[in-house]
């Protein structure tokens, strides 16, 4: 199974239709999708290393953007947002995350923008949170920036060698991925 789904994305990789997909799936992850543009970016860069910073771009531009979307759904459409945040594991909605923001302001979305942690809970919650807007923009276009460059240079200089060997040990890589995807969203819903 995991062979297949892999080879497709690899597939789609390398399509004209690649750069308007990885923006569509960046796009909709920061508001609303359950996967992040990683799983897109990956096979991208490493089947066309030289346009590495192009598909960064892309993933960061359009996160931002989805981010806006997600931000507008918490601002503005509340029961929706809580249906958001609670189908993601967090039932608790306005007052944790409007909690989050009045403690940790800033932090939230660069700490949380960085790492694998759903961005669409930063963004949904930062609108929740009544959260400055211009601050929410520049944080996000940084941290999601740095998030995708930062992925997109390694990719870029190691990623033949990484590819070959995560080719080699696909399911086994997949197994793991699952389970910090899991892992991640039960340390969510007990320690969050």
């Amino acid at each position: 199974m995991f062979r297949k789904l892999y080879a497709w994305v690899k597939g789609l990789a390398s399509t004209r239709q690649a750069p308007a997909a990885l923006a569509v799936v960046s796009f909709v992850e920061s508001s609303v999708f359950p996967i992040p543009p990683d799983v897109m970016l990956v096979p991208m860069v490493a089947t066309r290393p030289n346009k590495a910073f192009v598909f960064a771009t892309i993933c960061t531009v359009a996160s931002v953007l989805g981010g806006l979307l997600g931000y507008a759904i918490g601002l503005w459409l509340e029961p929706v947002a809580l249906s958001i945040l609670k189908a993601f594991g967090h039932p608790e909605g306005a007052a944790e995350f409007q909690k989050w923001f009045a403690q940790w302001g800033l932090y939230v979305i660069l700490l949380k923008g960085l790492t694998p942690f759903p961005y669409k809970i930063v963004t949904i919650s930062a609108g929740l949170a009544h959260f400055d807007l211009f601050t929410f923009i520049w944080s996000s276009v940084l941290t999601r920036g740095a998030r995708f460059f930062v992925e997109a240079a390694i990719l870029k200089r190691y990623g033949p060698a990484m590819m070959a060997e995560f080719e080699k040990r696909l399911n086994l890589y997949a197994t793991l991925f699952i389970v910090l995807i899991v892992g991640g969203f039960v340390a969510l819903k007990y320690l969050g």
